[in-house]
């Protein structure tokens, strides 16, 4: 059974941080691409950020320099470093994975108050 499931969000002020993780089972999680990807009120899901099974990493433009993925295949969880945050970041964040098949986890809130 595929398991992901996301912790670390919360509410912070607008230019705060937080660190958001995804702790997976049930997945070849070192083969997996993983990715981070939020949904606010209103407005379709967006992507956010992926690492590859080798680590490289991509982000959407929103995120570049602010946000950071990171993965220990040895917890088998992804990391997103979220900086300098903005109110427009309020979002459900959702964690996922995808080897052939794609999972998604049930979300974690993010609030940056102004």
């Amino acid at each position: 059974q595929v398991q992901l499931v996301e912790s670390g969000g919360g509410l912070v002020q607008a230019g705060g941080s937080l660190r958001l993780s995804c702790a997976a089972s049930g997945i070849a999680f070192s083969l997996s691409a993983m990715a981070w990807a939020r949904q606010a009120p209103g407005k379709e899901r967006e992507f956010v950020a992926r690492i590859t099974s080798g680590g490289s990493t991509n982000y959407g433009d929103s995120v570049k320099g602010r946000f950071t993925i990171s993965r220990d295949n040895a917890k088998k969880t992804v990391y997103l470093q979220m900086n300098s945050l903005k109110p427009e970041d309020t979002a459900v964040y959702y964690c996922s994975s995808v080897l052939g098949s794609q999972y998604w986890g049930q979300g974690t809130q993010v609030t940056v108050s102004s």
